[in-house]
């Protein structure tokens, strides 16, 4: 088995600054079915919304009024283009576009009712570090949503992915990334585990933070 060769955020940000021009025209495209999906299932919710990882803000518009958003990333190459689109659009219901490292967020315990996070968990650094962020920023019965490629161990997708695992650092993300590293470290409660297009080559995780047991 090939082993993966470790990101750091170096190699992530200038993976970023290497796809910011383009990625609404490429991955955004290849990874629409699955954002779409997550989309949909926050238009449902109300109150705060926290986007970990807002990227170009591809999904920024499609929120609805109801939802209270606030977008982080690392890379501002990114972030340049995501605050480009609030500002043409006049998204009002976006508070704010912050730079910021996933795995260690300057916001208070509980601050948001849903926290999403699309494509990120494969390019950070440290994955279980950002998913015990996320749990940590979910407000007590709020829902922490995550799309994502997980490796397979079998089949031709497995053996391309152990195939190109070396090159982690160069493509800026993990394609050997198993479920098992965010799932196994929670606790919180997951209640949705969604294929998407294409071919299952994504999921949806939706998971729920237990609330408040009273005083």
């Amino acid at each position: 088995m090939a082993a993966s060769a470790r990101l750091d955020r170096s190699s992530v940000l200038k993976a970023y600054a290497r796809w910011a021009p383009v990625y609404d025209f490429t991955f955004g495209a290849i990874a629409a079915f699955g954002r779409k999906a997550a989309v949909n299932a926050i238009n449902s919710r109300k109150g705060a919304l926290l986007e970990v990882g807002v990227g170009t803000g591809i999904t920024l518009p499609t929120y609805g009024p109801q939802l209270r958003i606030t977008g982080i990333d690392l890379s501002p190459e990114m972030l340049e283009k995501a605050r480009d689109k609030v500002r043409k659009q006049r998204l009002s219901n976006v508070d704010g576009i912050y730079e910021m490292d996933a795995s260690a967020m300057e916001f208070d315990d509980g601050k948001f009712d849903t926290v999403v996070a699309m494509y990120v968990m494969t390019v950070v650094p440290d994955p279980q570090k950002v998913m015990q962020e996320l749990e940590r920023v979910c407000a007590p019965g709020g829902e922490v949503m995550i799309v994502n490629h997980f490796a397979q161990d079998h089949g031709v997708r497995g053996t391309v992915e152990q195939w190109m695992a070396p090159f982690a650092k160069l493509l800026g993300w993990h394609p050997d990334f198993v479920i098992e590293t965010i799932t196994g470290i929670t606790d919180l409660e997951l209640v949705e585990a969604r294929p998407m297009h294409p071919m299952g080559l994504f999921t949806l995780l939706r998971f729920k933070k237990p609330a408040e047991k009273p005083a």
